[in-house]
């Protein structure tokens, strides 16, 4: 028996009615011969993070751009994060841990830079419109791997647009990882907020701190702990948990995501981003090759959007620099 044979069985033993068996799934848009050692899941975890877009978001900022110091989330550490909090929430329901870890690692594939600056900016700019979960998509459908994507399974897709808000992921899996990315950026987004100055511990709310905890670390495990105490039949806090879970995402878009501290680069880089896109749909030939591809199977629109949401912030800027600001002279 191959190993992969192995672990679809210890699934099928193991695994609870809920979780999405690998041997069981609805595949991809192309064939391709099952591998001996890995799931379809497992092979879907290993494309993500070898990709492009991955290594990426190393340099695509969080919350606060452009931070002085080494400990702000980006959105690598931010995906790491979820990860690791969706797969402690499959583990202890018995889901698949690796069609939850292919998700989680996917699921901001398709962000901007400047994190949601860019986003808003290309959503009202941009004919198509912008969501990074459906970027996500495209970028793993499309846009990876010289234009052939990554060839990703239904589910592992699925759970990545579902993951923000609208329609639930069909899988209990791709529901774990939608709690988790809002756990993780609520919690580590109070972290960076208190070292920037923003807030600071007993800014929460009293009912925060009294119920939840005081640190980052109980927050996480009372809300993963209401998860797994009432996930019987769909992924879900009981009553309290969850009015908590509201009121603390309140207050965070309230006190940190709106705070002009937090936000006081946001204009600059909205015209970053807004300049780029006019320079380029003005200018499609000085798209790159593959982008111009884009073009001719669609339009200038989704090409220049393409480009410029698949950038990191440090290129971002510096190509901005380069098209739009005087180089010195060098006249000896």
């Amino acid at each position: 028996m191959r190993i992969r044979e192995r672990t679809q069985q210890m699934e099928k033993q193991y695994l609870s009615p809920n979780a999405a068996l690998s041997a069981e799934t609805k595949g991809r848009e192309r064939f391709v011969p099952p591998c001996d050692i890995r799931t379809e899941y497992q092979r879907d975890r290993d494309r993500i993070t070898h990709s492009k877009s991955f290594r990426r978001l190393m340099n695509k900022t969080q919350v606060f751009l452009s931070p002085e110091g080494d400990h702000y989330r980006t959105r690598l550490t931010h995906t790491l994060e979820v990860c690791q909090i969706a797969r402690t929430i499959a583990r202890a329901l018995m889901l698949n841990e690796d069609l939850t870890e292919a998700i989680a690692l996917g699921h901001d594939l398709g962000h901007t830079p400047f994190g949601h600056a860019g986003e808003e900016v290309l959503d009202k700019i941009c004919p198509h419109g912008y969501r990074h979960s459906v970027q996500s998509v495209r970028v793993v459908e499309t846009l990876e791997n010289n234009g052939r994507g990554l060839n990703l399974t239904w589910e592992v897709k699925n759970g990545i647009l579902c993951h923000s808000s609208g329609e639930e992921a069909a899988t209990f899996e791709g529901r774990a990882v939608r709690y988790a990315d809002k756990i993780a950026y609520m919690n580590h987004d109070i972290e960076d907020a208190i070292r920037a100055g923003v807030l600071c511990d007993d800014d929460l709310p009293f009912e925060i701190r009294h119920e939840l905890g005081r640190t980052k670390s109980e927050r996480i495990s009372a809300f993963i702990t209401s998860l797994v105490e009432n996930s019987q039949d769909n992924v879900k806090m009981d009553r309290h948990h969850q009015n908590l879970f509201d009121k603390l995402k309140a207050f965070m878009f309230a006190e940190v995501y709106t705070n002009p501290v937090a936000k006081r680069e946001e204009g600059r880089a909205k015209g970053v981003v807004e300049q780029l896109y006019n320079y380029f749909t003005k200018n499609p030939d000085k798209l790159p090759a593959e982008y111009c591809e884009i073009l001719e199977k669609t339009d200038v629109h989704r090409a220049a959007c393409d480009y410029i949401s698949g950038m990191s912030d440090r290129y971002c800027v510096s190509l901005y620099e380069k098209i739009f600001l005087p180089q010195a002279w060098n006249i000896y």
